[in-house]
């Protein structure tokens, strides 16, 4: 397939810029792939759509402040901005860098509250290597001067209100630069809903890249390659998948990361596999689901490869059309919009 097959006409009115009052508040679109059936509810609904002994699993990833601003030891500003933490330092992190002139290896960068940053040698373009360093511990200090980094098509600075809620309720384990969407309608008390009528909700970890936002630039779309992120899947949560797809019953992945850690960590028997790696799946059309009966999703920008994920899942023609009527019907799109549920 071409990337032009996942194109679509949205209005740039219907692209969320800020949160509602409430998490719960956001519309729901259900699509039933057996009858390709859309019914519009409100997302505060949800647990009527799941069945005792459904297992629910959601991404508790965390959001870091990853934007940081400063300036070299120069004197000109510069904004750093942490995509990944390289495995086996001490603080060394991928980084993207804006300046007026790009930072050379040894030079110091100084970025508030006695954090320092130290361009080292290594890091491929457009990425650069930074060693930090601070009194005491570097999460607590990067709480204080980051910022939560909003994706690009959000056109306003983040605010003390972002800090919460571009974060799920679930957050637990640090290490993401975007939130996994799909978990921002739920409360506590929705989850505490779901349980209540049997569900077994189950979590994982894939901390959530930079790449999540990258540009598909190749119209083959099976020539794209997806960016790594490093995922962990805990024992409990692979039994509770395995025993629930063993004995027939249904798993509901909360967000296209959950998706794509469960269908990647899948062996050749059908067995979802405990531990810890990355993953670069790149789910499109054809691909044979394994693990996953349903899906919990928010509205993807056009020619994205989440589009082309939950395509995969539910057909091409009809992801299209609902999405048609979600802009027919004024919906609200990407990370604070509205919410889909493919089942």
């Amino acid at each position: 397939m071409r990337l032009s097959d996942f194109d679509f006409d949205l209005p740039e009115e219907l692209i969320a810029q800020h949160p509602l009052a409430q998490r719960q508040a956001s519309r729901l679109m259900v699509l039933d792939r057996a009858t390709e059936q859309v019914q519009l509810a409100q997302f505060a609904d949800i647990a009527s759509w799941f069945r005792a002994g459904d297992v629910l699993v959601l991404n508790d990833t965390r959001v870091i402040p990853a934007r940081l601003l400063g300036h070299k030891e120069t004197g000109g500003r510069i904004e750093v901005f942490l995509v990944r933490r390289l495995p086996g330092t001490e603080e060394t992190w991928a980084c993207l860098t804006k300046s007026s002139k790009a930072p050379r290896p040894g030079s110091i960068l100084l970025l508030g509250e006695g954090l320092e940053g130290t361009v080292v040698e290594g890091g491929e373009a457009p990425y650069r290597h930074v060693k930090f360093t601070c009194q005491g511990d570097f999460s607590r200090v990067l709480e204080q001067v980051g910022r939560i980094p909003l994706p690009p098509y959000i056109r306003r600075e983040a605010t003390v209100e972002d800090r919460t809620r571009y974060q799920t309720v679930f957050a637990r384990t640090s290490g993401a630069v975007a939130a996994p969407t799909a978990g921002l309608h739920f409360t506590d008390e929705i989850l505490q809903g779901l349980a209540a009528k049997g569900v077994e909700i189950r979590s994982l970890t894939l901390h959530v890249g930079l790449g999540t936002f990258l540009p598909v630039r190749t119209d083959d779309i099976t020539e794209h390659r997806m960016h790594q992120e490093n995922y962990f899947i805990p024992q409990d949560t692979a039994d509770a998948v395995n025993r629930a797809k063993s004995e027939g019953r249904r798993v509901i992945a909360l967000g296209t990361t959950s998706t794509r850690t469960l269908e990647y960590a899948v062996d050749h028997q059908g067995l979802l596999q405990a531990g810890e790696g990355t993953c670069d799946l790149f789910i499109r059309p054809g691909f044979a689901f394994r693990i996953i009966d349903g899906l919990i999703t928010n509205f993807h920008l056009p020619c994205s490869t989440l589009l082309v994920l939950v395509a995969a899942l539910a057909g091409r023609e009809f992801i299209l059309e609902a999405y048609r009527q979600a802009v027919e019907e004024r919906f609200r799109f990407f990370s604070y919009g509205d919410c889909m549920l493919i089942l």
